[in-house]
């Protein structure tokens, strides 16, 4: 099976189309989470993906548009943008985002937004962090998103180490040696210095892991983004990557 992996869309719909385009055929679709939030087509970009077979899990900017987030935990450009999200939503996308799960196990992979310990909030961002995850799945791999970084984590059981692999974009990474937490990084708010909207294509016939980028119309979503009064900082992030 040859599967998209996505995270973090947030409402971007050219990044999202983008992405649809570059990855060429698959069969299914498992997005991480963070499909609103932060963008001006929440609704559109909900619908899109409806378009395909998928899984879909529930990310804390989700869980904020549907009011089960207290917005004042978010900075100020996210509280804004969320309480925006919120009035956007239509009455089916909420229906959508409300049946949305926190974890899903899909045979040798484990599924979830932030990390398997905390599925919802916590972010993987390191070694060490991600060396006391291991212990909260039981799969041999676990997808996650969040950080808006596409990053590996390897648990190296034998020498009880941990260690960070950073994509290249040459070569698929094969998958089997260790257990992995694997991150395909943000459709729509990458956040490694690089605006290229970022996914992964997951291969288990062929036991392989391919990190991707793929450039969009970033004026757009930012025109688009003016036109609905979001958040300067926001909108000057998309082309920093940051």
């Amino acid at each position: 099976m040859r599967y998209l992996i996505i995270s973090d869309i947030h409402a971007n719909r050219p990044a999202l189309e983008a992405v649809l385009k570059d990855a060429g055929s698959f069969d299914k679709i498992w997005c991480l989470g963070d499909m609103v939030g932060y963008g001006p087509d929440p609704n559109e970009c909900v619908e899109r993906i409806q378009d395909f077979d998928h899984i879909c899990l529930a990310g804390n900017h989700d869980w904020a548009a549907l009011g089960r987030l207290n917005l004042e935990n978010f900075n100020i450009d996210a509280r804004m943008a969320s309480a925006w999200t919120q009035q956007e939503l239509n009455p089916a996308t909420h229906e959508y985002l409300e049946a949305l799960p926190t974890r899903v196990g899909q045979g040798d992979f484990t599924l979830v937004h932030g990390s398997p310990r905390e599925p919802i909030w916590e972010y993987l961002l390191d070694a060490g962090l991600a060396a006391v995850n291991f212990r909260y799945f039981s799969t041999r791999f676990c997808i996650i998103g969040h950080t808006h970084i596409p990053i590996i984590f390897a648990l190296d059981e034998v020498r009880d180490r941990c260690h960070t692999l950073i994509p290249s974009y040459t070569d698929p990474i094969p998958l089997g040696a260790y257990r992995m937490i694997l991150n395909p990084g943000s459709v729509g708010q990458p956040r490694d210095g690089d605006p290229r909207a970022s996914y992964a294509i997951l291969d288990t016939d062929a036991g392989t892991w391919e990190p991707r980028r793929v450039s969009y119309p970033i004026e757009i979503t930012q025109e688009r983004m003016r036109a609905r009064n979001m958040p300067r900082r926001l909108i000057r992030r998309l082309e920093s990557g940051r």
